[in-house]
């Protein structure tokens, strides 16, 4: 189970929801407030934020733009009425793992934790440390570096990065990304899959405008060339 803030100021929601993640085993904080989220970020070590983006001192998107390591959690659940795309897509961008869009039932609350924890919890798979371009991706330790300097990612980038190079050279869907990575199977979460390979270009190609590694077959998927000649 996992260590996590929720960040909500709707009292009564707050409450429903402390109740339901505690009772499913989890270890939670709350605060109602940026302020007091980012002082919880810096003391208690989160594993999970559930973050909603209407706080009475703050922007939720602003607050997560900030939040950098070593205090920025593994993973981030953004909840909020802004139903959106665009929205979506720059809580996405600015690093948020999944967006859930009040109402919801907790049992999909729960669900889409499950599948953040499993990310969180399961141990690396032991394999040699695998290199393209300026790249090189070590396994056993978690650790991308471009050149020997390190590239921080967050856990969904680097489930996905995994899984691109697990499939080298495969003509992946992005249903089937979002199957594999996110454990989903909405079709209409395909801009998860757009706006985090977009994340892994922008940190690891060397022109992100004309990806060499990361290369989109337009109307098919995605595939992972890992030669630079190929």
């Amino acid at each position: 189970m996992a260590r996590i803030l929720l960040v909500e100021d709707d009292p009564p929601l707050r409450a429903v929801l402390f109740r339901t993640l505690t009772r499913a085993g989890h270890t939670v904080e709350t605060a109602s407030r940026v302020a007091a989220a980012a002082e919880a970020c810096r003391t208690g070590a989160p594993e999970i934020l559930i973050l909603d983006l209407g706080l009475p001192d703050g922007d939720g998107l602003e607050f997560l733009a900030s939040l950098l390591p070593p205090v920025r959690p593994p993973s981030v659940l953004v909840l909020s009425a802004r139903s959106q795309e665009s929205v979506k897509v720059t809580a996405l961008d600015l690093g948020a793992d999944d967006y859930l869009t009040k109402p919801f039932g907790t049992a999909e609350l729960l669900a889409r934790l499950r599948a953040l924890d499993r990310r969180l919890h399961t141990p690396p798979r032991t394999a040699p440390a695998a290199s393209f371009g300026e790249i090189t991706v070590d396994r056993e330790r978690s650790l991308v570096t471009r050149q020997g300097q390190n590239v921080p990612l967050t856990a969904r980038e680097y489930a996905l990065l995994l899984f691109f190079l697990d499939h080298p050279g495969v003509l992946l869907t992005t249903r089937r990304i979002l199957h594999e990575v996110w454990e989903r199977d909405d079709p209409e979460l395909a801009v998860y899959v757009r706006v985090y390979t977009a994340r892994l270009r922008r940190k690891l190609e060397r022109d992100p405008r004309r990806p060499r590694h990361f290369v989109t077959e337009i109307g098919l998927g995605y595939r992972f060339v890992s030669g630079e000649g190929e």
